[in-house]
């Protein structure tokens, strides 16, 4: 069993999921779009929807992170109550992906040892999703 995240953006997920993809050095992920969905009747797709993303994921430090842009006219809200945490015990790993996620983002807390990790930092990217990073488990 696994807990995987999955984010939604509001037109532009293409856009940060090529983004993280570069970020993390993972292979290009394979995007459907709403406009490849197979056509129903009742539901007409409008034409702004068509190029938008229904689903993409990434394999980032051995999770997955799933993706989508929102339906035209769905209500979108970008919101503090979700963060991804990446757990690695490859520091340059950690300083490489913080060090590209602050660009045009927001440092949080940077870099540090603290009470439960050698390595700890959290970043909010320029996307507006929270990022934390962790050296090992520690004793958690």
């Amino acid at each position: 069993m696994s807990v995987d995240v999955y984010l939604n953006f509001n037109g532009n997920c293409r856009e940060a999921v090529e983004y993280y993809a570069q970020v993390f050095g993972t292979e290009q992920p394979k995007m459907m779009t709403f406009g490849e969905v197979p056509p129903s009747p009742e539901y007409p797709l409008p034409e702004e929807a068509k190029s938008l993303i229904m689903h993409t994921r990434l394999k980032i430090s051995g999770s997955n992170v799933m993706f989508s842009d929102v339906f035209p006219g769905m209500p979108f809200t970008v919101g503090n109550n979700i963060s991804l945490s990446v757990v690695t015990n490859d520091k340059d790993e950690i300083q490489s992906a913080f060090d590209k996620l602050k660009d045009g983002g927001t440092v949080v807390m940077e870099l540090q040892e603290t009470f439960w990790s050698k390595y700890y930092g959290s970043v909010t990217d320029k996307f507006g999703v929270i990022w934390q990073f962790n050296l090992g488990m520690g004793d958690w």
